[in-house]
């Protein structure tokens, strides 16, 4: 059965700050690899959303949708090929990933929290509040050798259905936590940040790399410690990110900035009129996508771009082997293209 949604703060709380200039996309970002624009698609049956994808040990790719559903293609999936339903959470799969010691999926779902999923379809519910407070929107998650889990909690004030208005609002809402498979406990690593995204671990597992979507920023973030170290100011607005294994990494880059919003930040008041707006008459984002790839120092190796926006929304990205694969919080498949 569908989870409780829970219900959105109706105004926002916006504070006045300075407007800001979407960098050119140029120098590392030129658009010189297109190669997004000729990705090959495999089909929902039904549904959209798959928002994150994941390779399993065995080659099978995961993906999860708007609507609950968590999709399983066999390793030799080609467009046209039917994927099995693994399960319905019953809230809404974000990102995904792999526990190393037995091949469980660890699921963030933005409603019902931390999840584990094996591969016949049982659920295990693993956290949904910390400190007494509810996991407002589990977002990403990345995995220890030891079964140790990091995630973030985008919002403690808008769900999952509502993130357009964390973005209009532009304050430190988000956390990043922890959960200890020894005990079961869920602690906060650290907080005040700007809807935080997508995690990384270092291959030393002394520190993660963070993306935060609202203020565009690449963060890493020391462990067990949790102090701060901003690695750079991105031309467009990060979701989620993967680790390749070999010290890089793979950030999904869902719009380049957009200039409208930028311009509104020292306008409050209009952004809280824009937050209660219908959808199509606040900012968009534009049907532009990018994949960037990472060393551990945040510098940008390579940048693969869609610019014709064949496939929009670009909110997950996974490597594996000379594959990479997408997903996205609008279309109505996975898409995967060459790195060879």
């Amino acid at each position: 059965m569908p989870v409780p949604r829970p219900p959105a703060p109706w105004l926002i709380r916006p504070v006045k700050l300075p407007a800001t200039t979407p960098p050119p996309l140029d120098g590392v970002w030129t658009a010189n690899d297109t190669r997004l624009d000729e990705v090959e698609l495999l089909d929902l049956p039904y549904g959209h959303g798959p928002e994150d994808v994941v390779v399993g040990p065995d080659g099978h790719i995961y993906s999860g949708t708007e609507d609950g559903n968590l999709w399983r293609w066999p390793p030799d999936a080609h467009p046209g090929a039917v994927p099995d339903l693994v399960v319905n959470t019953g809230g809404r799969p974000l990102g995904i990933e792999i526990d190393p010691r037995d091949g469980s999926l660890i699921v963030c779902d933005a409603y019902r929290g931390l999840l584990r999923v094996t591969g016949d379809g049982a659920i295990t519910d693993l956290a949904h509040r910390v400190g007494g407070k509810r996991i407002m929107l589990c977002n990403n998650a990345a995995v220890a050798r030891d079964g140790t889990i990091y995630f973030s909690d985008s919002s403690n004030r808008f769900p999952v259905s509502h993130w357009r208005r964390d973005l209009l609002e532009h304050r430190p809402n988000g956390r990043v936590l922890v959960y200890d498979p020894s005990s079961g406990d869920v602690d906060v690593v650290a907080e005040g940040f700007y809807f935080p995204n997508g995690v990384a671990l270092t291959p030393e597992e002394d520190a993660l790399l963070l993306c935060e979507t609202v203020s565009h920023r690449l963060v890493r973030l020391s462990l067990p410690s949790g102090g701060v170290r901003e690695m750079g100011d991105l031309p467009a607005y990060p979701d989620n990110m993967s680790s390749a294994g070999d010290g890089t990494y793979w950030i999904a880059l869902a719009s380049p900035r957009v200039e409208l919003a930028e311009k509104l930040l020292p306008h409050p008041v209009v952004r809280r009129i824009a937050a209660v707006l219908p959808t199509r008459w606040q900012p968009q984002p534009l049907p532009y996508v990018i994949a960037a790839e990472v060393d551990g120092d945040g510098n940008v190796l390579r940048a693969l771009h869609g610019p014709a926006g064949r496939y929009v929304m670009a909110t997950g990205v996974r490597r594996h082997g000379d594959t990479l694969w997408l997903g996205s919080l609008e279309e109505k498949a996975i898409a995967r293209v060459s790195l060879a």
